[in-house]
């Protein structure tokens, strides 16, 4: 059974949605860019996204992720999202970014942003820019053809059923 894609713009509740539906027993995986930023961070890089090899990083602990993920996983980001994050910054995406996404299933839940963003050590992004960043996701998910299943800003166990809905459907 294919993965299930959890994505939108930054601080837009997908961390939240995953940890409920991992609380529910679903399997999930965690977003590799938020760990590879703390690791950066924890060695001494207080900004380690500036760094050249930092998408190569990301897409090499997704793609370790996705070998070893159970089926049916629910996924905090894909390739996917490293795209658009690489086109967001003005990026050259790895060549291998988007081989094997056919691991996921092609129905993506679309996270709205909450219209917040809360900073954190990994996350300082402001609205604006965290609002630009989810039309650049939206956009690119459309253009490789994936369907977006809208889950709208509200609390967090109504976010939650609208996932278990449609897994269950």
């Amino acid at each position: 059974m294919p993965g299930h894609i959890l994505t939108g713009t930054p601080g837009a509740g997908k961390t939240a949605i995953l940890r409920a539906l991992e609380l529910a027993g679903h399997p999930v995986v965690e977003e590799a860019a938020t760990d590879v930023i703390a690791h950066g961070q924890a060695l001494g890089d207080p900004a380690p996204w500036e760094d050249a090899g930092f998408v190569d990083r990301v897409f090499a602990l997704q793609q370790r992720r996705q070998l070893a993920a159970p089926d049916g996983a629910f996924f905090d980001r894909s390739p996917v999202c490293t795209l658009a994050l690489c086109r967001y910054s003005g990026l050259t995406p790895p060549p291998a970014l988007l081989a094997d996404l056919d691991v996921y299933s092609r129905a993506v839940f679309f996270i709205r942003n909450l219209g917040f963003v809360e900073p954190t050590a990994a996350r300082r992004i402001g609205l604006a820019d965290a609002l630009r960043f989810e039309q650049i996701h939206e956009q690119t998910y459309r253009e490789l053809g994936f369907d977006l299943i809208e889950v709208p800003p509200g609390p967090l166990p109504g976010r939650v059923a609208t996932v278990r809905r449609f897994v269950a459907a």
